[in-house]
């Protein structure tokens, strides 16, 4: 009887290492673990012809057979001669090669190699993104609505999806806030690819990227720098000063937006009056918007956020709404 079929086989059971690689890592950045293999195994194997490791490893000798394996088949080559066989695959491993594996290691009465699952690379943290940034724009290119898109055209779509953030972050949603900042992600990267196909001032997703770490090392002298800060208080400082040096304003109430919600409008204007040290006090005048802004000015002096406070109130207004409802039923 055959001595890798019997589960009684003598010597060397041979060795059967499932290597996996990210796609999301430049191609040759592979572990030392992984080029010890990949040099001492009697064969290495990879279905997808179109693998980007292929070339860095013709380069270093590196003999790949581009073949969609069997279980039996490496199984019983590695079990027959007791020899190393390196089966090249994606992050997410091979499906009909790992369940034809499962099912002979499972079934008790096959003498299988030692199996190895060996990380030839690894995600780094915020890999996924560059997932989102090569389906952009793919969508970009095939899709006849999202190639036609301005930045303009999606004003009201960034809106809509900030407001559903906020409303999960203040609902305590955690699956409602992942899918949310998702969405808000979403439209940033959307944004940045249109703005890539403009004729006169392209930019892209990393120059965008680039430009937000330059601020944040910049505006945080006391992480990067030789500042120090040990209250938020201190942050808070050396955010506000780095931030003035960089805008060079000449009036505090620049670069305000005043297309913004009008409680977040007056609450905003009421902290730049503050934090510049001028004591203006909100103008008088007859009628609710006057009150409203005398209310927002205060909200902010006294650390409240009118527009969280204001939602809050309108909430357990709609609750006392649905109640009263439900009581005329």
């Amino acid at each position: 009887m055959n001595a890798s079929r019997n589960g009684t086989g003598l010597g060397d059971p041979g060795r059967l290492v499932l290597l996996t690689t990210s796609h999301r890592v430049a191609p040759g950045l592979l572990s030392w673990p992984a080029w010890r293999a990949l040099r001492a195994a009697d064969r290495v194997l990879c279905a997808d012809l179109d693998h980007p490791q292929l070339p860095y490893l013709r380069e270093a000798g590196v003999d790949v057979e581009r073949a969609e394996p069997a279980a039996r088949e490496l199984v019983e080559y590695c079990v027959d001669g007791g020899r190393m066989a390196v089966v090249i695959t994606s992050a997410d491993g091979e499906s009909a090669l790992t369940d034809g594996l499962a099912r002979m290691a499972g079934s008790g009465r096959e003498q299988m190699p030692d199996l190895e699952l060996l990380p030839g690379s690894y995600d780094l943290p915020g890999a996924r993104l560059l997932d989102l940034v090569q389906v952009m724009d793919q969508i970009r290119a095939e899709c006849p609505w999202s190639g036609e898109r301005t930045n303009a055209e999606l004003v009201k779509y960034g809106l809509e999806e900030a407001y559903e953030l906020v409303e999960a972050i203040e609902e305590g949603d955690r699956q409602a806030l992942r899918e949310e900042l998702g969405d808000v992600l979403l439209q940033v990267v959307f944004h940045a690819r249109i703005a890539q196909d403009d004729p006169d001032e392209p930019f892209s997703i990393d120059d965008v990227a680039a430009g937000i770490v330059d601020k944040l090392i910049h505006r945080h002298p006391h992480v990067f720098g030789e500042e120090t800060a040990h209250t938020a208080d201190e942050v808070r400082e050396h955010w506000l000063r780095t931030k003035a040096a960089e805008k060079r304003r000449d009036s505090v109430t620049e670069g305000v937006p005043l297309g913004q919600p009008a409680l977040a409008l007056a609450a905003k204007l009421a902290s730049r009056a503050r934090t510049a040290g001028l004591d203006v006090a909100p103008p008088e005048g007859e009628g609710v918007g006057y009150e409203l802004l005398a209310l927002a000015v205060r909200a902010e002096g006294e650390g409240v956020e009118p527009e969280s406070a204001l939602r809050a109130a309108a909430r357990a207004y709609r609750d006392a709404i649905l109640l009263a409802e439900g009581a005329s039923d």
